[in-house]
C-alpha cells in the first residue's frame, strides 16, 4: 500500500474505495488512522541502514505526508491553493475550533512580514478565527520569533505568522505557534488539516474587517530582547550595519540597537510590499559586505524576510554563517560553565569543520534533521541549550525556544563588544569545501528507491570515506531535491555533487 504513496494518499484511497468506505471512521477519527499509517511508514523507512557519513533524509515523512503543512507551515502563492481565500478562512476556523476544544478559550495573536499579500491573508484568518469564537489581536509587521515570544509571555493560546521567510514577495505562508512559543507538533497539524478540508467549502465573508496593529506589542518584544544582551557588553559607539531585507526587522532592528547606544547604519529598511529579500538580506550578502568595509563597522548583520535567522559579516568583509555562530557561542557558554552536557545541536547540513573544531575542545556535535523544529526537538530531548542551522537559525533555549535573528544579533554583538573582532571568536574553524545543488523534481519518492541515485551515492561514499559527507533530502517547502557534498578537496565536491544531481534529474527531474 505504501509503495510510491504517502500515508495521506493511502488514507484518501481507503476512504474512496467502495470495499472499505462503509467501514472507515468519521472524519473526526481519521486522524488516528493517519497517525498509524505515518508511524508504519516512518518505521519501515528507518529500517534502511545508511553509512555513517551519508545522510538520506528519510526519517521525516510526517511533514511530507501532510497536504497543507510543510516543514515551515503552509506555503504557496496567494490566491492559489493552499493560500486561496477558502482555505485560509477554513484554516482560521479550524484553529479557533481546536483551541476552544483544547483550552476552553481561543485568544490568538497575528503578525506578518511586509509582503503586499499579508493584510488580506491576515483578515481572512481573523475572520475564520472569529467565526469559531476566538478573539484576535494584531501585531502588524513583526518578526516570526517576535510573535512566538509575545504568545509565550501573554495569555494567547496561539500565534499566527504570515510570512514566506526568505522567499520572494510573490510567495507567502502561514506559520502556527502554540502558547509555548513553539510550532505545533505534527499530530496537531494533521488534526487541523482534516478540519480544514471539512470547512473548505464554507462561504467566505464578502466583507473582511481591516485589522489595526497594537503598537505596544513591538515595545514589549524589544524590552524582552534588550534584557537578553550579555551582561558586561557595552554598545555605546559600536558601529553596526544592519541589512533588514526590507522585511519584518526593518523597524525593530535599528530601534533595538539604537536604544542600546550603537551607531547603526541601516540597509533594507524601505519595504514597499514587493522588495522583501530582493537583492538584500541573508541570501544576498554582497551589499552588506561592501557596506561594512566602507563604513569601517565592527560588525554587519543580515536578516531574512521574517527575521528568524541572522548571518554576520566581519570588519574585513568575511562572512560568518550559522556554524560560526554556534562555535562562538559554544565557546563562550563553556567558558561560563553554561553549556549543558558540553553538546551543541546542529543539522545534517552543518559543516564537518564545525564538528572537528568542537571535538578538539571536547564539545560534542549532535545532528538533527534539517529544520529548526527538529533542532528544537533534539534540544528538548537531550537538555541542551544551544542549537541551530548553518543558515542562521539559532536557538538559545535558556532565552527562547524560537530561532530569533534579532536575539542572535544581540548575542554576537555582545561578544564582539567584549572580546574584539568576530574573527577571533571563530578562530581555528576550517570550513570544508561544501556545495549545495538544488534539483527541481516532479515527484518525491523515497530516495533509496531510485537505483541510479543509489549507485551515484555509493560511489561518492566509497571515495570520500570519513573525509567528507553527502546529504540528500527533499525540500519541505518547495518541489526540490537538495544535494549537499563536502570534502577536503574542491574537485571531489564538484564531481560528486554533479553526479548526484544528474542522477536525480535523470530519475525524477521536472
Amino acid at each position: 500500500m505504501f509503495r510510491g504513496n504517502n500515508p495521506r494518499t493511502c488514507l484518501n484511497r481507503l476512504c474512496a474505495c467502495p470495499v472499505y468506505a462503509k467501514d472507515m471512521p468519521a472524519p473526526d477519527h481519521r486522524i488516528n488512522v493517519l497517525r498509524v499509517l505515518n508511524f508504519l511508514r516512518s518505521s519501515t523507512k528507518k529500517l534502511a541502514a545508511t553509512k555513517a557519513r551519508t545522510t538520506l533524509c528519510i526519517d521525516r515523512f510526517l511533514a511530507m505526508a501532510k497536504e497543507f503543512f510543510g516543514t515551515d507551515g503552509i506555503r504557496g502563492v496567494p490566491g492559489t491553493p493552499p493560500l486561496d481565500d477558502a482555505t485560509l478562512y477554513a484554516t482560521g476556523r479550524s484553529l479557533g475550533a481546536y483551541l476552544k476544544r483544547e483550552h476552553g478559550a481561543a485568544h490568538v495573536l497575528i503578525g506578518m512580514d511586509t509582503r503586499e499579500s499579508g493584510p488580506h491573508i491576515a483578515s481572512l484568518l481573523a475572520a475564520g478565527l472569529t467565526q469559531a469564537g476566538a478573539t484576535v489581536a494584531f501585531a502588524g509587521v513583526i518578526s516570526t520569533p517576535g510573535v512566538a515570544c509575545l504568545v509565550r509571555q501573554n495569555d494567547f493560546q496561539a500565534g499566527v505568522v504570515i510570512s514566506a521567510s526568505h522567499n520572494p514577495f510573490q510567495d507567502n505562508g502561514v506559520k502556527l505557534f502554540s502558547h509555548a512559543g513553539m510550532k505545533f507538533p505534527d499530530a496537531v497539524e494533521e488534526e487541523l488539516e482534516l478540519d480544514i478540508l471539512t470547512h473548505r467549502g464554507d462561504a467566505v465573508p464578502k466583507r473582511l474587517a481591516r485589522l489595526v496593529a497594537d503598537e505596544s506589542l513591538d515595545a514589549e518584544y524589544l524590552a524582552f530582547l534588550r534584557k537578553r544582551f550579555i551582561p558586561g557588553a557595552k554598545l555605546t559607539g559600536f558601529r553596526i550595519v544592519l541589512d533588514c531585507a526590507n522585511g519584518a526587522a526593518f523597524k525593530l532592528g535599528p530601534e533595538l540597537f539604537r536604544s542600546l547606544g550603537a551607531d547603526v547604519v541601516a540597509m533594507g529598511v524601505s519595504p514597499d510590499g514587493r522588495n522583501i529579500n530582493a537583492g538584500c538580506g541573508s541570501l544576498n550578502l554582497e551589499g552588506l559586505q561592501k557596506r561594512v568595509v566602507a563604513e569601517k563597522a565592527r560588525l554587519g548583520v543580515a536578516f531574512d524576510g521574517d527575521a528568524d535567522r541572522a548571518l554576520f559579516v566581519c570588519e574585513s568583509g568575511k562572512i560568518v554563517n550559522g556554524d560560526g555562530v554556534l562555535l562562538a557561542v559554544a565557546r563562550y557558554l563553556k567558558s561560563q560553565n553554561k553549556l549543558k552536557g558540553d553538546r551543541v545541536v546542529a543539522t545534517s547540513m552543518s559543516n564537518l569543520g564545525l564538528e572537528r573544531v568542537l571535538a578538539r575542545e571536547n564539545i560534542a556535535l549532535a545532528r538533527a534533521a534539517v529544520g529548526d523544529r527538529y533542532v528544537l526537538e533534539e534540544m528538548l530531548r537531550s537538555g541542551n541549550v544551544l542549537g541551530g542551522e548553518q543558515s542562521g537559525h539559532i536557538i538559545f533555549l535558556d532565552d527562547s525556544p524560537a530561532g530569533d535573528g534579532l536575539l542572535t544579533a544581540a548575542k554576537i554583538a555582545s561578544l564582539v563588544s567584549m572580546h574584539g573582532k568576530i574573527e577571533s571568536l571563530v578562530e581555528g574553524f576550517k570550513d570544508y569545501p561544501q556545495l549545495i545543488v538544488n534539483v527541481k523534481v516532479r515527484s518525491k519518492p523515497p530516495l533509496e528507491t531510485l537505483p541510479e541515485v543509489s549507485r551515484a551515492l555509493a560511489e561518492a561514499q566509497s571515495a570520500l570515506g570519513d573525509n567528507g559527507r553527502v546529504v540528500l533530502r527533499y525540500s519541505g517547502t518547495e518541489q526540490l531535491a537538495r544535494v549537499m557534498v563536502e570534502a577536503e578537496h574542491e574537485a571531489d565536491v564538484h564531481r560528486f555533487s554533479q553526479s548526484l544531481a544528474n542522477a536525480l534529474r535523470s530519475s525524477i527531474g521536472a
